[in-house]
């Protein structure tokens, strides 16, 4: 760990999870293909329930001074997913996903990216989301690593669909085996818990796909929670919320969010940075609060 992150991690008392994966055959640079970003996910704006959130509206704008606040600007910034929570009426859908591109737009990193939930995309097949935010799905390189931001919440049954699949398959033709490859998703792409809806249905043809590529790591939100998961060599992370908790998978009868407690406000909620480091590769996970303790 370098001394940025050690010394930002003592003074907020956060998690450091470490992420090691299999170094491939290929020989990576030095430290300049590392970097870190910011992984945010499930603001849910537009929702509303003071039992489990009071401050609804501030934790978003809490969160945008907490990342704009850091010593060192992230090489950018994503949100996995649930950007909006849902409505039923597509006029309130735009609004609320307008009233969250604004906010947004207070970070002060200028590459920020965005992904679409379920609460975003299922009731319209993702038709508001792409006029304001562009494609659904797409991939990008950054110093050395390929990102590919997958769609698993457009379709209400929860599916990525052989359209996508076999975008993702004519990605991955023309990656290397060693390749450092990072897959961002909003549902998870194992049945961690189908049925609380945390699972995607044709999830394992994607991980059939990315098995053959030994340096593949998979962060995702939906679940309200960290937890870590390893599918064969494949490791999944999932992302805090910055709106409510839920419970651990299959701990409750029902998936219900926790409630506020105003002894320790803001409690499970944050967002993290991750620390790309190129070889041995390896992804530092740091889980930072919306409000220092």
């Amino acid at each position: 760990m370098n001394r940025r992150n050690f010394v930002k991690l003592a003074g907020l008392g956060g998690v450091v999870f470490t992420s090691g994966l299999a170094r491939g055959a290929g020989t990576y640079g030095s430290s300049q293909d590392e970097f870190f970003f910011v992984q945010l996910s499930d603001t849910h704006w537009g929702f509303q329930g003071p039992a489990v959130n009071p401050d609804a509206a501030g934790t978003l704008p809490k969160a945008i001074a907490a990342v704009n606040a850091l010593e060192t600007q992230p090489d950018f910034v994503v949100f996995t997913g649930d950007l909006t929570h849902t409505t039923d009426d597509p006029r309130e859908r735009r609004r609320r996903l307008a009233e969250f591109r604004d906010l947004a737009r207070g970070l002060k990193n200028p590459n920020v990216r965005f992904m679409p939930g379920e609460h975003d995309a299922a009731l319209d097949d993702g038709a508001a989301y792409r006029e304001l935010f562009g494609p659904t799905h797409y991939a990008f390189d950054h110093k050395g690593v390929h990102f590919i931001a997958l769609d698993n919440v457009s379709d209400r049954a929860a599916r990525i669909g052989e359209e996508q699949l076999g975008w993702l398959k004519a990605d991955l033709e023309k990656r290397k085996r060693d390749e450092r490859i990072v897959v961002l998703a909003h549902r998870p792409l194992f049945p961690l818990y189908p049925q609380w809806d945390w699972a995607t249905r044709d999830g394992e043809q994607a991980l059939e796909l990315l098995m053959p590529y030994r340096n593949v790591v998979v962060f995702y939100g939906h679940i309200h929670q960290e937890h870590h998961y390893k599918t064969g060599h494949i490791e999944h992370h999932s992302a805090k919320s910055l709106i409510f908790p839920l419970p651990a998978p299959g701990s409750m009868p029902k998936r219900e969010p926790i409630k506020w407690d105003p002894a320790q406000p803001y409690r499970g909620l944050g967002y993290r940075e991750v620390e790309a480091e190129a070889g041995p590769v390896a992804y530092r996970i740091t889980e930072l609060p919306v409000i220092k303790a």
